[in-house]
């Protein structure tokens, strides 16, 4: 559930009652600069002007290290480069990052002479297995192969370098002691077990033979070099399983539906070949710096990720929510901060703009930067992070749906966050900050699921802005410029300036106080 909070108009009643202003709440007080105009600069017609490019099908979805990412991220570095923002990243405005991607070259799977089709009746799992060759004279089964506190289905059976063969799901009556991806019941779960007892390879045996091809082209990857290379793992269909089990195929599969069963090896002849080729990619942060005044050193850092899940065959996914609107915000932000500078008003603190790719594969843009920072991360302030400010939560029915915005973080690792973001809010837009996704308990996770998680893990507090789960448009090819609410975007956009503004000219760094929520 969600922190429970005032409203606005309830605390400004406070103030008029105790006659306090809202210096009491320790807003920098620039007796030069008034914000308010330079958060005026911030329109619907310009976010919307940005976004249908951003958004727009040349940019065919904007997919890590593919052609529209790089057409996105030139948009970009153009932008900052015409608002004078000096290059982040040595003389460059792009930062460069290494991916990688692997590609099918050939998959055999023998069993006694007997050749099994490709995704007819085997496949392999490409994301993890790497180019090998291996003969095996035996298969040890090991029922479902599921490792927890209660249970072992290795038994005492001494698995190193040996392939064994799985059942794929859990027994009748199994309840997981832990839930999610890497649950024991679950294939990676599985995997993981099967390679800490020392396995050189794991035959899956699962439904839904023939199978569709997986396509020539594995999951892209950020780390190709390793401190422990994966088992090689391989999905087979039964009548596979029944090839190398021979006749005691149907009782194995009978007691692996009721519960544990004891693990025994099977004398076999399989060849098991499989090799891929791995291409290098790359992809790009694109950093923008305004460099402050008396406090230049000290930096406060605002990011959107401006890439999103690309094209399948002819149809593109265009992200204008998720997370075009992050993108064109920090664009205004960075041109309304800019027209201060040229004013002789800018910030004191520098301020780096980034638009950051790769999140929609695992973080992976913001990842890099905070393992290779081109700033001193104690330096930071503070980082505000924007994914998704353009529309509408679609399970939120309260009254406020077009007034509010999810604030994230703002109650970890500073205790000077949330009094700034709060009075900032109520002396400027009077949204309802709703803090749903603070909760310690949120079962979306979300704060560990946007780029300012790698700054809040190397120590730097971060506030997160979003809009909630579009429903029916989350992740779709109808996450379209045309649905975004854009006096709402404009509104959260100046949120996020105006809170900036403080955090770049208030005296002191943010205290770094509370611990670091860890991941679960």
């Amino acid at each position: 559930m969600p922190h429970s909070h005032k409203h606005p108009s309830m605390i400004k009643s406070i103030f008029v009652v105790l006659g306090l202003g809202l210096p009491w709440l320790g807003l920098a007080q620039n007796k030069v600069a008034d914000p308010r105009p330079y958060a005026a600069s911030i329109t619907e017609e310009d976010l919307r002007s940005h976004l249908y490019v951003i958004a727009g099908p040349e940019m065919e979805g904007r997919e890590t290290a593919m052609e529209g990412q790089r057409k996105a991220a030139t948009y970009i570095q153009e932008a900052f480069l015409k608002l004078g923002l000096q290059p982040g990243y040595d003389r460059s405005y792009q930062m460069p990052f290494p991916v990688y991607r692997d590609s099918l070259a050939d998959a055999r799977f023998v069993v006694r002479g007997k050749a099994w089709g490709l995704n007819t009746d085997f496949q392999p799992m490409m994301q993890v297995n790497n180019t090998a060759t291996q003969y095996f004279s035996e298969v040890t089964c090991v029922g479902h192969g599921i490792v927890d506190s209660s249970r072992n289905d290795y038994g005492n059976i001494d698995v190193r370098g040996k392939a064994v063969l799985i059942l794929d799901g859990a027994p009748a009556g199994y309840r997981t002691p832990r839930p999610g991806y890497l649950s024991p019941s679950g294939i990676y779960g599985k995997i993981q077990a099967a390679q800490e007892k020392g396995a050189a390879a794991i035959l899956l045996v699962g439904a839904g033979f023939p199978r569709r091809s997986a396509g020539p082209n594995g999951n892209m990857f950020t780390e190709l070099f390793k401190p422990v290379q994966a088992v090689n793992v391989y999905f087979i269909s039964e009548q596979v399983a029944k090839s190398i089990l021979g006749s005691e195929w149907e009782i194995v599969r009978e007691k692996g539906r009721s519960g544990p069963m004891e693990p025994k090896a099977f004398p076999t002849e399989t060849e098991l070949h499989f090799r891929k080729e791995t291409r290098f990619l790359q992809s790009t942060n694109v950093l923008g710096v305004l460099e402050g005044t008396d406090k230049k050193h000290e930096w406060l850092v605002i990011t959107a990720h401006y890439d999103h899940l690309g094209k399948r065959g002819d149809v593109i996914y265009y992200g204008a929510d998720d997370d075009g609107s992050g993108t064109v915000g920090i664009l205004e932000i960075a041109a309304a901060f800019a027209q201060a500078k040229a004013d002789g008003k800018g910030p004191r603190r520098s301020i780096l703009f980034m638009a950051v790719s790769g999140e929609e594969k695992g973080l992976w843009g913001s990842e890099y930067f905070s393992d290779h920072p081109t700033i001193r991360l104690d330096s930071v302030t503070s980082n505000l992070n924007i994914d998704m400010i353009g529309r509408i939560d679609t399970e939120r029915k309260t009254a406020d749906t077009t007034q509010y915005i999810y604030v994230v973080g703002d109650d970890k690792l500073s205790t000077d966050l949330k009094p700034i973001s709060e009075a900032v809010n109520l002396k400027y837009t009077r949204l309802t900050l709703d803090y749903k996704f603070n909760d310690p308990n949120d079962t979306e996770r979300i704060y560990f699921r946007s780029d300012h998680y790698n700054f809040a893990r190397k120590g730097v507090p971060i506030i997160f802005y979003y809009d909630g789960m579009l429903k029916g448009d989350y992740h779709k090819p109808t996450d379209t410029p045309d649905k975004i609410h854009y006096s709402l975007l404009a509104k959260r956009a100046r949120l996020v300036f105006h809170t900036a503004w403080e955090m770049a000219n208030r005296d002191a760094l943010l205290k770094r106080d509370l611990p670091q929520p860890q991941m679960q």
